[in-house]
């Protein structure tokens, strides 16, 4: 995926597209971050709390207006999950390597985000217990119930446990069960490669080499 004409053909799209505000705008460029984090998966889970974060959206109402109307406008897809202990999933649409992209009808649009007017009181679910687990046998529990073995727990466990159980190192985890179910995805993929999980989720983002490879994440 490469990232500097992804982000080139998405802010042409944003800059015709009359349908969107700042808040749709915001809503991508946090889900893109968490994109790259994950190393641009075919799909990768969100915690809505994290989320909401990056964005700078206060509002759950607003939140998941925004997304359901990218979703719409096929800025992204959007698999939504009613269960509490497991997060949304999200497909990003690559818009940097192909014109077959889906075309929106630039229309003009009085629609905007939500702006909710009501309390936020109902919104206030047990995704804290989620937070961080308890120990390491949580996580072993958790792992088995995924049917992965012990060894894979304690390195996850072992890994967010270093690193002050941060995103990329820099984004505070509020949904672990989110974050383990990422690590078994991109499990797979990395037995392939030389690299291991630990090494992938401590890329630093910074480091550049001598010959810049443009799909290689930010």
């Amino acid at each position: 995926m490469n990232y500097i004409k992804h982000l080139n053909a998405i802010f042409q799209k944003f800059y015709a597209d009359k349908r969107l505000n700042t808040t749709h705008v915001s809503l991508y460029m946090a889900l893109f971050q968490f994109w790259n984090i994950n190393r641009f998966p075919e799909e990768f889970y969100i915690d809505r709390q994290e989320v909401m974060q990056l964005s700078k959206i206060g509002s759950t109402a607003t939140y998941h207006g925004c997304l359901k109307q990218m979703h719409k406008w096929k800025y992204l897809k959007y698999m939504p999950s009613h269960n509490p202990y497991k997060g949304s999933k999200i497909k990003m649409f690559n818009f940097g390597t192909t014109s077959e992209q889906v075309v929106n009808k630039h229309e003009t649009s009085t629609e905007q985000a939500l702006i909710p007017n009501t309390n936020s009181n109902k919104q206030k679910e047990n995704i804290n217990k989620l937070k961080l687990p308890k120990n390491e046998n949580d996580v072993i529990i958790f792992f088995k119930s995924k049917k992965w073995a012990e060894r894979e727990a304690k390195k996850f466990f072992n890994h967010y446990e270093s690193i002050g159980w941060k995103l990329g190192g820099k984004i505070k985890i509020t949904n672990w069960h989110s974050t383990a179910e990422n690590w078994m995805i991109k499990a797979e993929e990395i037995k392939k490669s030389h690299t291991t999980i630990e090494d992938s989720q401590n890329w630093d983002n910074l480091k550049t080499k001598k010959v810049k490879d443009y799909d290689q994440p930010l």
